[in-house]
């Protein structure tokens, strides 16, 4: 039986993922993502080891291979990945300097500087790409202040997808998605922007040759067989930025259907056939960028969202680890129980989700997370109700943003991610959507959407399928659907006006308190 594999790089896993070509997961393993603070002076800064990517991802592989007998079934292999952060390494493929984490905080001084002389709307309409701070651009520059030396034995610069690809096959390239990233890639001409890159003082050749998403790359070495037990000669087809292969088995590549990929960040995204590289797009916070489906775009706007319930689990969950090896079922099974037991609303607890500052379509790398309306009342439960509803309401904004500003209809909500597999979160979802949007939320039956849109690439890169939509039409199986409660939207509909102020109201004290500490 053919099968397809697909590694899927996160900023929590590193996993390996087998299919079947109607979808079906055949074999799977995982490895963390090691989070590295290597600067005592700045113990702020964080870092992935380039061997801990390599290393965790090929040791997924091959745990997953060991589990279908002949490896010589899988008929290709696609990789998929976070999107910036990147690792310079010399002709040889050996790194010189770790990733810069997006996590990181060190390339605020380069944010500022980008702005100042070459503008968000300028490279808004040239790239599509909104500005952060760990934008892979402002990690070049970085280390050309502050390494200038690595940069000169640097012969390219390799996003996360594109090294674990060098490792599989032995070839440097990058996909259009992943380019995309970069704030140096232009969205007409789907090529590296000269003008950008002049602008930026970067050097053209550290950039890799940027191809669509599907194509084929090369094949598995030796060397890497033994590191993944692949079988040597195996297609490596390029991938692309994980929430755009998300995309592709929820049919997020089809007119009116807007996807929300819920991972460490939430992506909402809708297809469009032309570069939306208008000024009200840019003022919105979305970015455009090219689809791993041919000859589609993708417009969407993102923020940080489950990687604060991972912090509230670290930080708060104690009592619920313990009551799970006491009693069975795991942490997470005590902690959403209390926010289910929470009112709606929380007591009068809000939380702002920006402790990675604002994305979409506020766009504020300054702001900071906060907790108001803390009263004596307040339980744990609350808090983590707050950060629930927080979270939804920063769906919310991304969704209405694309709906509202820039008429982007849409007929279906289809969530992929972690989220699905939380039914509190879900109805919570659909409830604070159905009171401001008046839709319900579709969440098919996927198993892990995103390496699953990364082995329907390869898929299509060795001939299995036709198109994306021969794959999806393969793949897609309808799953559970999401209606309001009619009694909590009403709630949501009168607190989400209250939600709406919080950011303009601590606005100046989240830029003290940022520029203070986080500098």
């Amino acid at each position: 039986m053919d099968k397809l594999a697909a590694i899927d790089l996160g900023s929590t896993t590193l996993k390996a993922v087998i299919y079947d070509l109607h979808g079906n997961v055949v074999a799977s393993a995982s490895r963390p993502t090691e989070k590295v603070h290597p600067h005592a002076d700045h113990p702020e800064w964080t870092v992935w080891m380039p061997h801990q990517i390599w290393g965790g991802s090929a040791a997924a592989m091959k745990e997953a291979v060991s589990q279908i007998g002949d490896p010589r079934s899988i008929r290709g292999v696609a990789v998929t990945g976070m999107g910036m952060d990147g690792v310079p390494v010399d002709e040889g493929g050996n790194w010189l300097y770790p990733f810069i984490s997006w996590h990181c905080p060190r390339t605020q001084p380069q944010y500022d500087w980008w702005v100042d002389n070459i503008g968000a709307q300028r490279t808004f309409a040239i790239g599509g790409s909104t500005l952060w701070r760990f934008s892979t651009a402002l990690r070049l520059l970085w280390m050309a202040e502050h390494e200038p030396e690595i940069l000169k034995r640097t012969a390219k610069w390799l996003l996360i997808e594109d090294y674990v690809n060098m490792m599989l096959c032995g070839r440097m390239a990058t996909d259009y998605t992943m380019a995309s990233c970069t704030l140096l890639f232009d969205q007409r001409r789907l090529s590296w922007s000269d003008e950008l890159i002049a602008a930026a003082g970067i050097e053209r050749r550290l950039l890799p040759d940027a191809h669509p998403s599907g194509a084929l790359l090369g094949e598995v070495t030796p060397a890497a067989a033994a590191a993944t037990g692949l079988a040597p000669g195996t297609p490596v087809v390029l991938g692309g930025h994980d929430y755009l292969c998300g995309a592709l088995p929820a049919g997020a590549s089809r007119p009116g259907v807007v996807l929300d990929v819920s991972g460490t960040w939430e992506i909402v995204l809708a297809a469009t056939r032309a570069p939306v590289l208008t000024e009200t797009a840019q003022r919105t916070g979305v970015t455009v960028e090219a689809h791993v489906a041919r000859d589609l775009y993708a417009i969407w706007g993102g923020a940080v969202s489950s990687d604060m319930l991972e912090w509230y689990r670290r930080e708060y969950g104690f009592e619920a680890g313990q009551a799970a090896r006491q009693h069975g079922g795991v942490d997470w099974d005590y902690l959403m129980a209390a926010a289910a037991a929470a009112p709606v609303g929380a007591h009068g607890v809000m939380f702002l989700p920006h402790m990675s500052g604002a994305g979409c379509p506020t766009g504020d790398p300054l702001s900071l997370g906060a907790f108001v309306g803390l009263s004596g009342f307040a339980t744990r439960g609350d808090l983590l109700r707050a950060v629930v509803e927080g979270l939804d309401y920063q769906f919310v904004d991304m969704l209405t943003a694309l709906r509202d500003d820039l008429s982007i209809p849409f007929d279906r909500l289809v969530v992929v991610g972690g989220a699905v597999k939380n039914k509190f979160w879900m109805q919570n979802k659909a409830d604070i959507v159905g009171a401001i949007c008046g839709k319900g939320v579709e969440a098919p039956e996927i198993d892990e959407a995103t390496p699953l849109g990364a082995a329907m690439l390869a898929g299509i890169g060795v001939g299995l399928y036709r198109d994306h939509e021969d794959a999806y039409q393969h793949v897609h199986r309808p799953g559970a659907r999401y209606e309001a409660d009619g009694a909590a939207a009403r709630r949501y509909a009168e607190l989400y006006p209250i939600y709406k102020q919080l950011y303009g109201a601590l606005r100046g004290v989240n830029h003290q308190l940022s520029r203070q500490f986080r500098a």
